[in-house]
């Protein structure tokens, strides 16, 4: 989310004309490259990528009737799920995620919402769809019992086994797997989908980006071809390997030549993969001097959300504070 800083610089070029008219046959689907288009002009090509999914610990799943043969795709089914989780007892928590942008912004783009418009004039997650994003923090809390974790401990509840479902960044996944050892198979299931219209739902990808900076032919052409490498499917299949995160081509998924091996002993990577192919969408930066403590403000609206105020009332209140901050008003 930060190459926008060297676009908004005048330091980043274009290179629409190096992908040419046919990117889908590079591997580069219209998911992918809107993490880098901006104002219908692409400046960057995502290298690495990571996005929202739910860790679930299959033994508390099981011990609370549930089955992960018929594991839950809404959040309703969830919620109902952690709720039971949450019921065991004993040290036991049902459900977990962070009041953080990031997070945030996944879950309004499962119901097919954007933080601001296109042209970043006004803020947008002031409507149903923020809300009931916001509500699930709220939900989890009333209805599942989600503590207040901090972050840090979050992440060594769940491989210590003692955390049903964490939604959390795709990239933890080798860090959980080698937590949880020997006491629970960790298992990856792909963020719920609560548009009604799928062509509207985008997760917000974290991850690296590559931009060229040349200007002068030669240069550019040297760049292009660095570029086409490290986010074609050679160079992917290298970064997949080497790392956490998902691969910014498709070809590597789709084409079993390159990562079949890979993704038959590491299924859960493949469920965290084909999420970031499919939909893969832009981690809005609040444009301005302001951005980062717009997102500060935004975390501190979701702990009030989750403690009990009106979800409603909350979002929009901070939909018109940010606008203020942002010079939007």
């Amino acid at each position: 989310n930060l190459w926008r800083v060297l676009e908004d610089r005048g330091l980043a070029q274009p290179i629409d004309g190096f992908i040419g008219d046919d990117p889908l046959a590079q591997g580069y689907t219209p998911a992918l490259l809107s993490l880098g288009r901006f104002n219908d002009t692409q400046y960057a090509l995502a290298t690495s990528a990571s996005t929202l999914v739910m860790y679930v610990n299959p033994a508390l799943v099981e011990q609370a009737g549930g089955s992960m043969d018929n594991f839950p795709d809404t959040f309703d089914g969830v919620i109902e799920l952690a709720a039971k989780i949450d019921a065991l007892g004993e040290g036991t928590d049902g459900v977990w995620i962070a009041p953080h942008d990031w997070r945030y912004q996944s879950l309004l783009g499962s119901h097919g919402g954007r933080p601001m418009t296109a042209d970043e004039a006004d803020i947008t997650f002031d409507g149903p769809e923020g809300i009931a994003a916001a509500g699930l923090y709220q939900r989890f809390a009333k209805e599942a019992g989600m503590e207040t974790y901090s972050e840090n401990d979050a992440r060594q509840a769940f491989p210590a086994g003692t955390l049903g479902i964490m939604f959390e960044s795709s990239s933890l996944q080798t860090r959980f797997s080698e937590g949880a050892g020997d006491k629970f198979h960790v298992t990856v299931k792909p963020l719920p989908i609560a548009a009604a219209d799928r062509s509207k739902v985008y997760f917000p990808t974290g991850g690296s980006a590559i931009v060229m900076l040349a200007k002068d032919d030669a240069r550019q052409k040297a760049a292009w071809d660095y570029m086409a490498f490290v986010t074609g499917p050679e160079g992917q299949k290298i970064i997949v390997e080497n790392t956490g995160y998902a691969p910014a081509n498709a070809k590597v998924i789709e084409d079993k030549s390159y990562l079949g091996d890979f993704y038959a002993s590491n299924p859960n990577a493949l469920v965290a993969h084909t999420q970031v192919a499919n939909f893969a969408g832009p981690w809005y930066a609040y444009p301005g001097a302001e951005g980062v403590a717009a997102t500060d403000l935004i975390a501190a609206s979701l702990v009030e959300v989750t403690e009990g105020a009106d979800p409603e009332a909350t979002i929009k209140d901070l939909a018109e504070t940010l606008r203020g901050l942002l010079g939007m008003k």
